[in-house]
């Protein structure tokens, strides 16, 4: 039986589980016929236990008794290798069920090795459904896999930028955005993630500089 965000459970679920738990048996709803349960428990949460049970969010007797046997999995981006791996498993089961063969570009294994993937396995998995729905043709590269903005943004390999000492933070400032943003070829939603800015505060100032705020191409093909 796999229970999962068990940290999230109600209190009064919690004490029932506890008693399954402790002595093997439960009734069920609307009757008073004991039954005997003979199952393995699984229990997961994307909380650290023990952060929980001080918040009061689980109970201490409740955690005893599931972390019989803990399994640490580490957030995505501790495991690089498995991004891959993962994003292909994905789309070769989104492929069989659309009953299409797209491939991603080795552009586009690059940009998702580079992401931190805050929401981990599950944001991969959306990502990669949007991405296939996105690309029109049988390729998908870079410019379809829409990453979150804001959140954690990706690192990139990319020039660097030199900076002679007397240059005031407003010139270093203009001089980072539109360095960065040539680096991504005008795009301005990686420019602004990789900056680890929001897109409006890209497109403010951008006005500022006088230059144009407007998408470019491969941004309106995208949209």
């Amino acid at each position: 039986l796999f229970l999962d965000e068990v940290t999230e459970m109600p209190p009064d679920l919690q004490v029932k589980l506890l008693r399954v738990l402790e002595t093997g048996t439960f009734n069920r709803v609307g009757s008073t016929e004991t039954q005997r349960a003979d199952v393995r428990v699984l229990g997961a949460t994307n909380r650290v236990p023990e952060l929980a049970v001080a918040e009061g969010k689980l109970r201490e007797d409740l955690l005893y008794r599931l972390n019989v046997f803990p399994i640490r999995l580490p957030p995505l981006r501790e495991r690089r290798e498995d991004i891959a791996l993962l994003a292909e498993h994905f789309l070769a089961e989104i492929c069989k069920e659309e009953g299409k063969e797209k491939k991603f570009t080795k552009g586009a294994y690059e940009r998702m090795n580079e992401y931190d993937w805050p929401g981990n396995v599950r944001e991969l998995r959306n990502v990669v459904q949007r991405a296939f729905v996105m690309a029109s043709g049988a390729t998908i590269n870079d410019e379809w896999l829409e990453l979150q903005v804001g959140r954690s943004a990706p690192r990139e390999k990319g020039a660097v930028l030199s900076v002679r000492i007397g240059t005031t933070l407003s010139e270093v400032e203009r001089s980072l955005i539109f360095a960065t943003l040539a680096h991504f070829d005008g795009h301005k939603e990686r420019t602004a993630a990789a900056l680890g800015v929001s897109l409006k505060t890209l497109y403010n100032r951008l006005k500022e500089y006088g230059a144009d705020p407007t998408p470019s191409p491969k941004e309106s093909r995208a949209a």
